[in-house]
Order: structure tokens, then C-alpha cells, then sequence
């Protein structure tokens, strides 16, 4: 075991697992989150993912969780989607290796019941989303009382996918003498009112703030016409195998995720995964283990997939769609040159999408490099829904005025032209001479036409 972790003090069972799993020094969001979450304050990390963050609140935890036989959970943990959830609890297997630790994994999408007879066997750390946890707490399924530690990790996120309501719901649920522990990688103002709400005088521990550039990635960026165009300027990247050995290239929503993947499925079938959260859980999981194993080299994503993967080796990030929001764009790119190792990442952006792109480099405090279109590369006229010209917008607008010029032609219709369809002359007599009422048993009606 590295020298550089010995000054944590940990357990034995925790170094061997350290030199099983081959870290060697501690990351900055990991040395400067170990003595704070020891001493049991209520602590706010912010820090880009890739930089160590389950290590950082688990290490602590780890080292102070000591052996108990009681059924309840003990530690918390919250993130917001079902691979996260996956993730993490391997992670927290993996760093328990050598210490007797009863961790239980729970989400949506998979069978409850199996999930209720999990965390009835007993456990000491939960790992959940939101939901699936509210509904096993409103169960009794599963007994909150006994948690002491609550972590909330990607935050940012969570409350993105609209988590605020459970949170809430959660937290009234929760030991009042707990210790909360969040992490981000961005600070917004519904973060800051959920620490005021429920936080007692954290301390923010603050690591590579999102609007800061990764020294060890390079940045460039193609303007490019419309979606198709975006296309066939992929496909033309993607063909070079030796440079593009492992790219994960990140979409606006989920209809330009099954857009994009059709238009390329032919040419890299074989090559290519697409994920995002309409797709099934199964699905994903089969996705992302492919393209981590190497099976495919090619991932398709959307931003809610963007923060918390933990995938090893990405050659190159692709923004296929420029984020509207300048600190999506930093997690995105967050996902290569991890580890130390060296990254890029390539932006292509349209006309609509240059404000975005400039709001990104204001962010950064960087201009980011512009590269030449390829000349071999052929501009598409084919144009997505979104791009199309909105219906009304090429009509003669002349014929909105009030008042339109008649020419020499105009003439006023003939008297014949004027009639309108009053239904057949009996029903119009009958109507006359019984006075019928509008609705039946309208007696009020009757009385008022006598």
C-alpha cells in the first residue's frame, strides 16, 4: 500500500482492500472529505464526477462502521438512478472485501417484493433511489429508524429529476440526530435550500468546481449546419477506428438518442449501444457493460445518463448536441481523461446552438479551438422536425390585415350565394307554431314563451 494513504489511520481489512483494488494516492476531494465526515459534522462536497467521490464518503464511513447484528440499516445512501444504484453497491463490496459488511441495493423498475425480502434478511447499508425507498419506508418494509448516516450523492442531479418531493418526504422519516453527507458537482438554489431546510452548519468542502477546465483533456469543436449534417460528420469521425477506440457521444433528449442511433445503426451495427431512461433497465445495464467491456465502441447518451457512470478508458467525449446548460457540458467531458490519463472531447454546434456554446466558454474562462469542416464530409438538406419551418411561417401575412385591397375583379356574391343552411322548411314551421322547447323538460322555458 502506498505511503500516502497511511496517514488516514485505517483499519487493516480497509488497507488490504485498498492494495487489492490498486489505489495508490487519494484523490483532493478524498483527503480533504476524510477527517470532516470522521469527525461527524454534516458535510456538502463539491466536486466533477470522475474525481473519486464514492471512495471519498465511503472511506470514512468504512472505517467507523463497526460489526452489529441489528436488522435496520445504519447508513444511507441515496443517488438518483437504477445504474447508479448497481455501481455503487459494487463499489462498496469491493471496498469491504475483508470486513463483514451487509449491503442491500434497491430501485424502480425491478420487482419489489424480491427487494422487501432483501432488506428483510437484514442489512447495514442501503443504497436507493428516492422513490423505490419511499415506497419501501411507507411499506414497513423497510425500517428508517435506525440510520445514522445519510449520504445523498449527485445531487444535482436528483433534484433535476424532479427527487425534491421524496427527499422530503425522506428526510420526515429519518432519525433526527443523524449525520447528512451530500455531494455535487454543481451548487444551485434549490441545493442550497434543501441544506438550509435540513442541514445543521455543514461544512462545504469545494474540489474542480464545474467551471473549471481538466488540464489533461483537449477541447475542439466543429460549427456544423443541421442534424443530418451532424450525422455524416460523426460517422466520417467514427470511421477512423485507431483514434476513436472508445467514444461516448452525448445527445439533447431521448428522441435525438433513437434519431442519431438509427441513422448509424446500418453502418455500426455491430459497433454501437444507445441508452437513456425509456429504454429498459435490462437494456441498459447490457449497454453500458458492453461498451465498458469493449464489446462495442460506440455509447449514445443523454444527460441524465452523463453524471456517475464510472467508465474506464473513454477515448473521446462527442457533444452531438450543444448543452443548453453550460455545466452539463462540464460533466459530459468529465467523462474521459480519468484516472490521470489523457482525454478529448469535440463539440459540434449549429447556428441555434452558438449561444449555448458561448455560454460554455464563458463558464470555462476558455475559448475553445474550432476546427475546419471536412471537405469530405457532405451538408445534408434533410431537416429534423425540430428544424423545420413552423407551420404559418411562410404565409402571405398580407392576408392577416383588417382591411385587404379588392382588385378590379372583386365583385360582392349574388343574392343566391348569401343563404345559409337553416334545415328543412316543416321543421321550421313546427317550430314557429309549437314554440319546441331548446331542451326537454325545460319547463321553465315554456313558461317564459307562452
Amino acid at each position: 500500500m502506498s505511503n500516502s494513504f497511511k496517514k488516514f489511520n485505517l483499519s487493516k481489512q480497509l488497507n488490504y482492500a485498498i492494495d487489492d483494488l490498486g489505489f495508490e494516492h487519494p484523490t483532493p476531494i478524498q483527503e480533504a472529505s476524510f477527517s470532516v465526515i470522521l469527525s461527524g459534522k454534516d458535510v456538502v462536497g463539491i466536486a466533477q464526477t470522475g474525481t473519486g467521490k464514492t471512495f471519498a464518503y465511503m472511506l470514512p464511513i468504512l472505517e467507523e462502521l463497526k460489526f452489529s447484528k441489528q436488522d435496520t440499516p445504519r447508513i444511507l445512501v441515496l443517488v438518483p438512478t437504477r445504474e447508479l444504484v448497481l455501481q455503487v453497491v459494487e463499489n462498496i463490496k469491493s471496498y469491504t472485501a475483508y470486513k463483514d459488511v451487509r449491503v442491500v441495493g434497491v430501485y424502480g423498475g425491478a420487482n419489489i417484493n424480491t427487494q422487501k425480502q432483501a432488506v428483510a434478511q437484514g442489512c447495514d447499508i442501503v443504497v436507493a433511489t428516492p422513490g423505490r425507498l419511499y415506497d419501501l419506508a411507507l411499506s414497513r418494509a423497510l425500517k428508517l429508524k435506525g440510520i445514522k448516516k445519510l449520504v445523498i450523492d449527485e445531487v444535482d442531479v436528483m433534484l433535476d429529476l424532479g427527487f425534491r418531493f421524496q427527499l422530503t418526504n425522506i428526510f420526515e422519516l429519518l432519525p433526527e440526530r443523524r449525520q447528512n453527507i451530500m455531494f455535487s458537482a454543481t451548487m444551485t438554489e434549490e441545493i442550497d435550500a434543501l441544506i438550509d431546510d435540513f442541514f445543521v452548519v455543514p461544512e462545504k468542502i469545494a474540489i474542480a468546481v464545474s467551471g473549471t477546465p481538466l488540464d489533461n483533456i483537449a477541447q475542439q469543436c466543429y460549427q456544423v449546419k443541421n442534424f443530418y449534417t451532424k450525422v455524416n460528420l460523426l460517422a466520417y469521425l467514427l470511421k477512423d477506428k485507431d483514434e476513436f477506440r472508445k467514444v461516448l457521444v452525448f445527445v439533447a433528449n431521448k428522441k435525438s438518442a433513437d434519431r442519431l442511433f438509427e441513422a448509424l445503426e446500418e453502418e455500426f451495427d455491430t459497433e454501437m449501444g444507445v441508452i437513456h431512461s425509456n429504454k429498459s433497465q435490462n437494456y441498459r445495464i447490457r449497454s453500458i457493460e458492453q461498451f465498458d467491456n469493449g464489446k462495442n465502441r460506440i455509447l449514445v447518451s443523454t444527460d441524465v445518463m452523463a453524471r456517475g457512470l464510472d467508465l474506464d478508458k473513454i477515448s473521446h467525449v462527442i457533444n452531438f448536441d450543444t448543452p443548453t446548460f453550460p455545466e452539463n457540458y462540464m460533466h459530459r467531458i468529465g467523462r474521459t481523461g480519468r484516472a490521470e490519463e489523457e482525454g478529448r472531447t469535440i463539440l459540434f454546434y449549429t447556428k441555434a446552438e452558438k449561444e449555448f456554446k458561448e455560454g460554455i466558454e464563458k463558464l470555462m474562462d476558455y475559448e475553445i479551438p474550432k476546427i475546419e469542416f471536412p471537405k469530405e464530409v457532405e451538408y445534408s438538406k434533410e431537416l429534423t422536425p425540430d428544424e423545420r419551418p413552423k407551420e404559418g411561417e411562410t404565409k402571405n401575412h398580407n392576408r392577416n390585415l383588417k382591411t385587404e385591397e379588392r382588385g378590379p375583379s372583386f365583385h360582392e356574391k349574388k343574392e343566391k350565394n348569401k343563404k345559409t343552411n337553416q334545415g328543412g322548411s316543416y321543421k321550421r314551421e313546427i317550430k314557429k307554431k309549437y314554440k319546441k322547447n331548446k331542451t326537454r323538460g325545460d319547463k321553465n322555458f315554456n313558461r317564459r314563451n307562452k
